[in-house]
């Protein structure tokens, strides 16, 4: 399939052509689904804890005594069922981090694109950069895209630094290499735009391997 390439000040300039397994396939929900879930749970903390009753500090006595008050019997004061007791099946520090198959991944990746095409918000754009990484230039050019400060992606060709110092303060973009893509990025993003190098890099990258 082909798409126009714009300046850096919105014109028309030429036409790319864009591999139909990278940007023009049959969208897989269910791939998109995993991969998003994958990031989200890789980038859990997992910090959280709680101290069961042979970890609190507390006395180790009887609340009062076995027999003769009418009471339930009660062994000690670090019993859950007590105010400053441990906690039943509570949260202990754990890794959610797991690793998704290749080829989900890939599959999601070229979806999410896919489905950008379809939606037409995947605009690209001639190669640029930003050699003082100021973020005012920048945003000069974003204006000519993006009008009312949606979520928007900006898709490199390189691991550009200035581009990425640049980039910093503008709250609403996010600023991806085209080899490190995100899933959940690509999916809530309102605009996603592509510099030229990048699309042809992704035409290769992301090209049909083994049917995926």
């Amino acid at each position: 399939m082909e798409t126009k390439v714009f300046s850096i000040k919105g014109e028309e300039l030429r036409t790319i052509t864009l591999n139909d397994d990278v940007f023009n396939r049959e969208v897989s929900d269910g791939s998109i689904y995993h991969a998003v879930n994958n990031e989200l749970a890789n980038r859990r903390v997992g910090t959280a804890s709680t101290k069961t009753r042979g970890e609190v500090s507390y006395s180790n006595s009887k609340p009062y005594k076995q027999k003769g008050t009418g009471n339930a019997r009660a062994g000690d004061k670090k019993s859950p069922i007590w105010r400053g007791g441990g906690t039943i099946f509570g949260p202990k520090p754990r890794d959610y981090s797991y690793t998704l198959p290749k080829k989900v991944k890939r599959l999601a990746l070229k979806s999410l694109l896919s489905l950008s095409v379809k939606e037409e918000k995947l605009a690209v754009i001639e190669d640029f950069t930003i050699e003082s990484g100021k973020t005012k230039e920048l945003a000069v050019i974003l204006k000519n895209f993006v009008t009312d400060n949606k979520r928007t992606i900006l898709i490199l060709k390189d691991d550009d630094v200035m581009m990425r110092r640049a980039a910093k303060n503008i709250p609403y973009l996010h600023v991806l290499s085209y080899n490190r893509l995100s899933a959940k990025e690509l999916l809530y993003g309102r605009k996603v735009l592509m510099l030229e190098g990048a699309a042809t890099n992704l035409n290769e990258f992301y090209g049909d391997k083994q049917g995926v």
